[in-house]
């Protein structure tokens, strides 16, 4: 089963922890030219069509099972409502919980089930909290088998979601055990951008800006390889995203350089 490689979601590898903090934007009409987030929708819309198409016409294939529970968090997370995203997530849950009866230790069935709960977590508020160990069970196993699938999706997932969770008594947050995943998926998958950007924002925001722009340097190094590899019209939604937080790292190291440099001489 080849579920290492292929593109999984229209906004890269973002972890869905994060709605829990900040509130989704609605979606524009579909009326008048193709927005680009339009254009991210039509895809997602005719991938879940043809993937449902074959996973009920081959209800015991491994590979349609997890390929149907990828597209539907990929529409899931293009969602404008909470009850779309939420019946897709529950689809997606019941393939990968129906292979794994079959097929215990599938890789892709673990770690897309991890996925699909999210999406299902973004529609519950505190009520999500729950669902977290869930989550967490999910990606660990998901490690346990395949740590390189989607360009190291277990690791690069539980870092953010160690990274984003309350920590404890409510729920898992622990800075440490996110730095240890978000460095191993850059160190299993370095031609991947998502993977430096997680690891680059974290630095930012835990005030790590001297790692922030060693890592960033790296980010750079790997782009040109990276367009050519993650290529076609599925890509451009992940590009758009990746190129906007990559400018947005850029003026945040850059103000930091500036004060460095304003700084006088002791």
């Amino acid at each position: 089963m080849n579920c290492g490689r292929e593109y999984r979601g229209f906004r890269g590898a973002r972890w869905v922890f994060a709605s829990f903090i900040l509130l989704c934007g609605a979606m524009p009409g579909l009326g008048g030219p193709i927005h680009p987030v339009n254009q991210a929708q039509i895809i997602a819309e005719q991938a879940y069509d043809d993937a449902k198409s074959r996973y009920q016409t081959n209800l015991f294939n491994p590979d349609a099972a997890w390929q149907f529970a990828r597209a539907c968090f990929d529409l899931a997370d293009l969602a404008d409502k909470d009850s779309d995203r939420a019946a897709l997530g529950r689809q997606g849950m019941e393939a990968c919980r129906q292979l794994l009866k079959r097929h215990p230790n599938v890789a892709a069935a673990h770690y897309y089930l991890g996925m699909n709960i999210g999406q299902l977590a973004q529609t519950k508020s505190l009520g999500a909290l729950p669902l977290v160990r869930q989550m967490q069970m999910e990606w660990d196993t998901a490690l346990a088998l395949d740590p390189h699938i989607d360009f190291a999706g277990p690791d690069r997932n539980l870092g953010m979601l160690y990274r984003d969770a309350p920590g404890p008594p409510l729920s898992i947050g622990n800075r440490v055990q996110a730095v240890q995943h978000l460095m191993r998926a850059v160190e299993l998958n370095p031609e991947y951008p998502e993977n430096h950007l997680n690891l680059i924002e974290s630095q930012i925001k835990w005030n790590q800006l001297p790692e922030a722009a060693r890592e960033e340097e790296k980010l750079r190094k790997i782009i040109p390889a990276a367009r050519k590899q993650l290529s076609g019209p599925q890509w451009q939604g992940p590009w758009r995203d990746w190129q906007a937080r990559q400018d947005a790292i850029e003026t945040k190291l850059t103000q930091w350089r500036d004060t460095l440099l304003r700084r006088p001489e002791p």
